[in-house]
C-alpha cells in the first residue's frame, strides 16, 4: 500500500508548516509521506522550535524548503495543505497529480508581539490548533 503524499506550505517554512509536518509524521506513521516548504524559505522560528520541544518533538535541525524547488523537481503530492492566509495560499503552485488543495489559516508566530512569554503562549495556541487539525486530517483522509 502506497503512502499518501502530503505537502504543508506556509510563507517561510519556519513555523506553521514545520509543526504540521512534524505532527503528521508523528501521528500518521507510514500511511503518510510528508514534507513542508515555503514560498520564501527563511530560518526556523525559535518560538516554534521551543513549543514543539515542549510537546516532545525536536524540529531544531529541520531544513527550510522552497516550494518552487519541489515543483521544479517534479514532486507529486496528493494533498497540498496551506497553513497561511488565503492570499499567500493562492500564490502556491498547482502540483501535478494533486487530489486536493486545502487551506488551514493559522496566525503567523513571526508576527506575534509582546514579551517572550506572551509570544510563547500565542505560539502554543497555534501549535495546539495545528495538532488538532492534523489529527482530524488523519481521520478524514482515505487510506490507500
Amino acid at each position: 500500500m502506497a503512502a499518501t503524499k502530503v505537502l504543508f506550505l506556509c510563507i517561510h517554512n519556519s513555523a506553521r508548516s514545520q509543526m504540521a509536518e512534524a505532527y503528521l509524521k508523528k501521528f500518521g506513521g507510514t500511511d503518510f509521506q510528508v514534507e513542508s516548504a515555503g514560498l520564501e524559505p527563511g530560518t526556523l522560528n525559535p518560538l516554534a522550535v521551543a513549543v514543539m520541544l515542549e510537546d516532545g518533538i525536536d524540529i531544531s535541525k529541520n531544513p527550510t524548503n522552497d516550494v518552487f524547488e519541489f515543483f521544479k523537481q517534479g514532486k507529486i503530492f496528493q494533498y497540498v495543505v496551506t497553513v497561511c492566509d488565503k492570499e499567500a495560499s493562492d500564490r502556491c503552485p498547482i502540483f501535478p497529480g494533486m487530489n486536493e488543495k486545502i487551506n488551514w489559516s493559522f496566525e503567523d508566530p513571526s508576527r506575534f508581539a509582546g514579551t517572550q512569554g506572551e509570544k510563547l503562549t500565542a505560539t502554543r495556541l497555534v501549535r495546539d490548533k495545528i495538532k488538532e487539525a492534523v489529527l482530524d486530517f488523519i481521520k478524514q483522509v482515505p487510506k490507500n
